[in-house]
């Protein structure tokens, strides 16, 4: 084999190993946009579904009834935990921070929940 012949063959082998490198690229581009076009969906299936509970938590349709009562009962929670969380704060003079105030529950429906998970109910 000659000088010439063994250069040709390692070109040849450089460009089909770009080539591949080029389509696994690609290939990679193309997952990354579907997994934010996913993301996407996600956002809007949220949404949908925080627009639905704002609108309708007192009055849910059958189908959405026990998803309701499962926030209202998570969002007292939250509060009675975040309550607890100021309670020994303040006993123990160690200031809060700001992963305590990120999220507010709003109110929630009058219906009775059941509070599972160990925890004392919220006081009322």
């Amino acid at each position: 084999m000659t000088f010439d012949e063994i250069k040709s063959q390692v070109t040849d082998l450089a460009q089909a190993g770009v080539a591949r490198t080029r389509e696994m690229a690609e290939i990679t581009k193309l997952r990354l946009n579907n997994a934010a076009e996913e993301d996407s969906i996600r956002k809007a299936y949220t949404e949908i579904g925080r627009q639905y509970y704002a609108a309708h938590q007192n009055e849910p349709k059958d189908a959405f009834a026990a998803l309701c009562r499962q926030i209202a009962a998570s969002k007292e929670k939250i509060a009675y935990n975040k309550q607890k969380i100021a309670d020994i704060r303040a006993a123990g003079n160690i200031a809060g921070d700001a992963e305590d105030a990120d999220f507010e529950p709003e109110s929630a429906p009058e219906e009775s929940v059941d509070n599972d998970g160990g925890q004392e109910p919220p006081a009322e």
